[in-house]
């Protein structure tokens, strides 16, 4: 019998995928490294010309470079030059612009420059010729508020920040206006930023489709089994059917008293192991061996043969394959089946009428007693006369 496939092989495939990504990204090696940079707090400080009052304005709105020193800076605000043409402060000669008191060399100072035009190491070198104790790089107006990471590795310990476009030209424009702004510098919040490596992304992409082609094939080979299935059991529903048809071919006998060449205390079904008894419905093969009918009908759905003799009843009666004689029946037997009287399905000579035909339906018991049918007849069976090829016996008429 062909067994039903199951679909829990799919179901645990589909749950192990997750399961092997999240392996793989745990698996040692399968991080990538983590990027760590520090926010800048910049606090400025000036006196407004109008009101006459000192503005003070504190935000973390910088990002340090990655190879500053993360330590603190102040100085008042310098810019390139306006003369010049060079906001971004790349030309080795830049000169910058703090406004009075102080000046280049009195004071420590902080130059505020753009970016772009060059590298970030170029404009930290040139502020740092200056003097500068710290650099300020603003961003592009693209970025808006935003900042990002700076490489300049050969600076030095001169201390390297990044602001917002925005927060660059707030300063630029007091400096540009002769204001002094004065810039204090101070470390903020540790960030760190963890990634996958670019090995582990191959690995994972590997694992997944791995597993994505486990599964499709799975699937394949669950839906292939499944239609087998089906067929195999279509095929064998219809199979038992023509079955059924055929065993219902074989003559019925129901036992009476002082039946001959039958001793009912002595003979039994070789299926049930029980005697024959009067009143008992028997199914009479092809090769004359006798059985209960609600026994033998089962066993020929399923296997076909005689259970004595392995007679295959099916082609014996020359309707599937090649007809097979019936095997020789020892004496005894063969003294048994000659006296034993089959049930002949004909016209019932007193009364002229058809007789219904004998029901078909098993009884749960091998020891039934059903009754006897209206319109049937006996006969006994003839064992020069048989024909186990025909499937029936040639008999004659006993009453």
């Amino acid at each position: 019998m062909a067994r039903r496939p199951e679909a829990g092989g799919a179901v645990r495939g589909a749950l192990a995928l997750p399961a092997l990504l999240a392996l793989a990204l745990c698996a040692p090696g399968a991080g990538g490294q983590a990027l760590e940079w520090y926010s800048a707090v910049v606090s400025l400080q000036y006196v407004d010309r109008q009101t006459n009052r000192t503005v003070c304005s504190v935000s973390e709105s910088g990002r340090f470079g990655d190879s500053s020193p993360k330590e603190g800076a102040l100085g008042l605000v310098g810019v390139p030059r306006a003369g010049d043409g060079d906001p971004e402060g790349c030309a080795p000669d830049t000169r910058f612009v703090v406004p009075a008191p102080g000046g280049r060399g009195a004071a420590p100072w902080v130059a505020l420059v753009a970016r772009g035009g060059c590298t970030f190491k170029d404009k930290v070198l040139v502020a740092a010729r200056s003097n500068a104790s710290a650099v300020v790089i603003y961003n592009e107006e693209r970025h808006g508020n935003l900042t990002g990471p700076m490489s300049h590795a050969g600076t030095g310990n001169i201390v390297v920040i990044m602001v917002s476009y925005s927060k660059g030209k707030e300063i630029l424009d007091l400096v540009q206006k002769e204001i002094q702004v004065k810039m204090t510098i101070g470390v903020g919040t540790r960030h760190v930023q963890e990634f996958i490596s670019g090995q582990s992304v191959v690995f994972v992409a590997i694992a997944f489709i791995t597993m994505m082609i486990i599964s499709l094939a799975w699937l394949i080979f669950y839906y292939i089994q499944r239609f087998l299935y089906t067929g195999s059991q279509f095929g064998s529903q219809s199979h038992r059917k023509e079955t059924k048809k055929v065993i219902g071919q074989l003559p019925l006998h129901t036992i009476k008293h002082g039946e001959k060449g039958l001793d009912v205390d002595a003979e039994n079904c070789a299926v049930c192991i029980e005697n024959f008894k009067v009143k008992d419905v028997i199914r009479i093969l092809p090769c004359k061996h006798i059985f209960h009918r609600v026994c033998i009908d089962p066993w020929l759905s399923d296997h076909h043969t005689c259970p004595m003799c392995k007679l295959d009843v099916i082609k014996a009666l020359g309707l599937w394959g090649e007809p097979e004689a019936a095997p020789e029946v020892p004496a005894a037997e063969g003294a048994v089946a000659a006296g034993v009287s089959a049930t002949v399905r004909s016209e019932d000579r007193s009364v002229g009428s058809p007789s219904p035909p004998p029901s078909s339906d098993p009884t749960p018991q091998c020891s039934a007693h059903p009754k006897d049918d209206a319109g049937e007849s006996t006969a006994l069976l003839e064992t020069g006369r048989s024909d186990p090829q025909g499937g029936g016996p040639v008999s004659s008429l006993g009453h």
